[in-house]
């Protein structure tokens, strides 16, 4: 029985992903920073655990996995969805104890569940880990320096742990979303529709005209990209980088 993690997981992509793994009959435990939304999952999904996590404090990562060990036993499968997105400014404004924290959430601490989870699949001889990125990575955006920058190491981290830890069974690979049709595209989409009195259809094309089949990626769609690749169907892919976004051409 596959044993999972998934960080991140109070709502969105992380819970997708979550609740496909228990659907499927996975042993699941899921993160997040936030307390309401791990008790709204977790009410919403008999038999999965969950504990209130800062993946970026050491600490609370060790009480993680104490939580993890106690709830469903030795990982099989580590899913970092987790992150922040950090400040908006000029790289000359930008507040330093930001950066610490976008970088502490976003690389920081992918490492640290990365390191507590690698000796678990080890024992299991083997098992699978996927990160996720952005494909702001390859686009670029101004002004969002910390994110780029803690996303851009989440790669190399990735790739580097897929060579090191390919001997032992256990693959690495990332995953880029696009534009994710979830309450936070919403949200920005109507900002811009009540500060502009533009529609919200011709502020949502001005997004997607840089999506190569001019489309948004539902929820489900990552999970089934992280079924696939966590599966025997996958188990000749690590050290991936791989865009789920219909091709995100440029961001402005």
């Amino acid at each position: 029985m596959e044993r999972v993690l998934v960080t991140g997981a109070g709502d969105s992509v992380g819970r997708s992903i979550a609740e496909r793994f228990l659907q499927k009959g996975a042993k699941v435990h899921i993160c997040d920073v936030r307390d309401d939304a791990v008790a709204a999952t977790l009410a919403a999904n008999p038999g999965m655990s969950g504990s209130v996590t800062d993946v970026g404090v050491r600490a609370e990562v060790d009480a993680l996995f104490a939580d993890v060990r106690a709830h469903i036993g030795d990982l099989s499968i580590l899913v970092n969805v987790v992150g922040m997105a950090g400040p908006r400014a000029a790289i000359e404004d930008i507040d330093e104890d930001e950066w610490d924290k976008t970088i502490g959430v976003n690389l920081s601490g992918m490492f640290y569940t990365m390191k507590r989870a690698v000796p678990m699949l080890k024992a299991n001889g083997g098992g699978s880990i996927v990160n996720f990125s952005t494909c702001s990575t390859r686009t670029g955006i101004p002004f969002r320096a910390p994110y780029i920058a803690s996303k851009a190491g989440v790669e190399g981290l990735t790739k580097n742990s897929a060579r090191e830890l390919g001997p032992s069974g256990i693959r690495v690979n990332a995953i880029l979303p696009g534009i994710i049709n979830n309450d936070r595209f919403r949200f920005i989409v109507q900002r811009n529709v009540d500060a502009t009195g533009r529609s919200f259809e011709d502020i949502e094309n001005d997004y997607l005209k840089y999506v190569s089949l001019r489309c948004k990626v539902e929820l489900g769609e990552f999970a089934d990209m992280v079924e696939f690749i966590t599966s025997d169907a996958g188990k000749k892919i690590t050290g991936e980088i791989i865009a789920v976004s219909g091709n995100m051409e440029w961001e402005e």
